[in-house]
């Protein structure tokens, strides 16, 4: 077991490939049923954020920081009472330093689109998020070429 994904995220064995939960759901009864028996539910941007702090050891007020997030509007993403655009998701994504799915799949809970690499800005952020680099290093890429900087 181990290795990685078709992603190159560590692969986890007991959870089932995607391929596999589609034929299963397209077999089950309902698709309440399927739902149900595999705990899926919808998670609201909070609970995916307060998710990630907890498994990666974080602090929310030191990402808001690193975000470059005002301090009440970063708190009121974190209890959902706020919703961030596109930009303050992936201003968040970098300060939490997530991997590139971790990130489209936040930016798909927050209601947005998906990093795409056809698209000139997100290749740019793409390439920074999957090369570990911080916001301030994002944002002098995007500068650099011509592009709208995030924060």
């Amino acid at each position: 077991m181990g290795g990685t994904d078709d992603t190159g995220e560590p692969a986890v064995a007991a959870e089932p490939l995607t391929e596999e939960l589609l034929h299963e759901l397209l077999d089950a009864p309902s698709p309440v049923a399927f739902t149900d028996r595999h705990g899926i539910s919808h998670r609201t941007l909070a609970e995916y954020l307060n998710e990630l702090l907890e498994q990666k050891g974080l602090k929310r007020a030191e990402v808001v920081r690193a975000a470059g997030i005002n301090e009440t509007f970063g708190y009121q993403i974190f209890k959902g009472q706020r919703n961030p655009t596109r930009d303050k998701v992936l201003q968040l994504a970098l300060a939490m330093r997530l991997s590139l799915r971790e990130t489209n799949r936040l930016l798909k809970t927050a209601g947005a689109n998906e990093l795409y690499c056809k698209d000139r800005r997100d290749a740019i952020v793409l390439f920074c998020i999957d090369h570990g680099c911080s916001l301030q290093k994002t944002d002098e890429e995007l500068y650099r070429f011509g592009e709208k900087t995030l924060g």
